[in-house]
């Protein structure tokens, strides 16, 4: 009479193990929440507020409540301060602020203080690791050290910091393992001076910043060139640290890893993401820190040994940025809110979202990745598991050395080294990522070791 009952606990238990053996979802059904709660009409009121201001040139006017930086920030500040509001005070809200002097610096025309504003929604488990999103506060006329013509930036930089406001909008209904930082730099025309002061802050105070999404000019659609694009983007990195040793140089001359920096995996996982989230558009990885000779405020943190990169629009019309508003032989130039597509800002918005959530919600990247497996039939790798991580496993990833993205994957289980069988070590590059219960997974890791069994 007993055997019936056995034999249903005994199938159920083995369901149960069975289950808990299975890889997490593929599908994270939040992430599409997030893209459709991102609202143009939230991102064109704020750049049209942005360029109200006249000017937002660092050095311009910091007392005017209607125009000038310091009115840009103070309205920056105040939504973010309503937004913590409407979110039981989930942000930490401020002022970062460095004193810059002409001293040494050809395009600063007077000594001022330049000043950041920071909303930090804290992370329930790993409140010190970090994911950023940013825009730049700043605008500038034709001329960088003139404060006082108009420069409204509607496209450089308020589309950028306006995606910054709405990202804090939608994500401040959600709760995260990890920190996620929305912030407006200032001083980005200049010379990169708010970002400089806030990375060389966040490596005094020991933060652990996992990623930092820089957003300049997420607005127009138009090129120069006459292409019109609503669909495709760039993501700009470096292939490898700048901070690199001499010992690891040497290391790539004999293992790879030439674009596989800790800024190339971070693209990566922006054009992964996408793809599978958001299909219609066309993510571009660009194999170079920014633009051909130009900087963008992602790169302070890139010096500082931090992960970095600038998404912005694929096609950039040249008469609308850095251009005093006139009309010549019937060429209107001019950064003027009239040249910002705001659906195609949503969607940039949406971009940088839904990969904060999902690097904010998975778990701890392993560490110590080691890999071995040479003049042998199959390659191993071994890595450590953070001590506060949970990881519901880890999964690693390969490509073939030419190929620009991961090709191929592998969810291994919670355990810190595997081998693939038949998998030739010579002939592909590997990885390792972490992922979570929820199938949300960590930047994958380059190996940064080798072993011998």
């Amino acid at each position: 009479m007993y055997k019936p009952l056995f034999f249903i606990l005994f199938f159920a238990g083995t369901l149960f193990n069975f289950a808990q053996e299975q890889a997490p979802p593929q599908t994270d059904l939040r992430i599409y929440d997030i893209i459709d709660a991102v609202s143009a009409d939230r991102i064109e009121t704020d750049i049209r507020k942005l360029a109200g201001f006249g000017t937002r040139n660092t050095f311009s006017d910091t007392v005017s409540e209607t125009r000038g930086i310091g009115a840009a920030r103070r309205f920056i500040k105040n939504e973010f301060d309503n937004i913590s509001q409407q979110c039981n005070n989930c942000l930490e809200v401020f002022y970062q602020k460095d004193f810059v002097t002409k001293e040494g610096n050809a395009r600063v025309p007077k000594d001022a203080w330049v000043v950041n504003v920071v909303a930090v929604q804290r992370g329930k488990k790993y409140p010190n690791r970090y994911i950023i999103m940013s825009g730049d506060i700043d605008s500038r006329a034709g001329d960088t050290m003139d404060f006082t013509t108009d420069a409204p930036g509607a496209n450089d930089n308020a589309s950028g910091m306006a995606g910054a406001m709405e990202a804090a909008r939608v994500l401040s209904k959600y709760e995260f393992d990890s920190s996620i930082v929305y912030l407006g730099l200032s001083g980005e025309e200049q010379g990169l001076f708010g970002g400089q002061g806030f990375a060389k802050m966040a490596k005094e105070e020991g933060w652990d910043i996992i990623g930092v999404f820089n957003n300049d000019m997420i607005g127009n659609i138009k090129g120069v060139d006459g292409v019109i694009d609503n669909r495709s983007f760039r993501i700009f990195s470096e292939p490898v640290p700048p901070t690199e040793t001499e010992q690891e140089r040497n290391r790539r001359r004999f293992y790879g890893g030439e674009v596989d920096g800790i800024s190339r995996q971070l693209a990566r996982y922006v054009h992964k993401t996408t793809e599978a989230y958001m299909p219609e558009m066309n993510p571009m990885m660009i194999y170079r820190l920014d633009r051909f000779g130009r900087g963008g405020h992602h790169r302070p943190f890139n010096d500082l040994g931090f992960p970095g990169i600038r998404i912005m629009e694929a096609h950039e019309n040249y008469d609308q940025q850095h251009q005093d508003i006139r009309t010549e032989d019937g060429i209107d130039y001019g950064d003027v809110v009239e040249h910002v597509n705001f659906e195609y800002a949503k969607k940039l918005t949406a971009v940088n979202a839904i990969n904060m959530a999902k690097l904010a919600w998975a778990p701890p990247a392993p560490t110590e990745v080691a890999i071995g497996g040479i003049v042998e039939p199959s390659a191993k790798l071994k890595w450590e598991k953070p001590e506060d991580s949970d990881a519901a496993g880890y999964k690693i990833y390969w490509r073939e050395t030419t190929a620009p993205q991961w090709q191929y994957s592998r969810y291994v289980g919670d355990v810190d080294h595997f081998t693939l069988e038949g998998i030739v070590i010579d002939n592909y590059f590997f990885g390792v990522a972490a992922v979570g219960k929820d199938g949300n997974e960590s930047v994958v890791v380059f190996p940064s070791n080798v072993f011998r069994d």
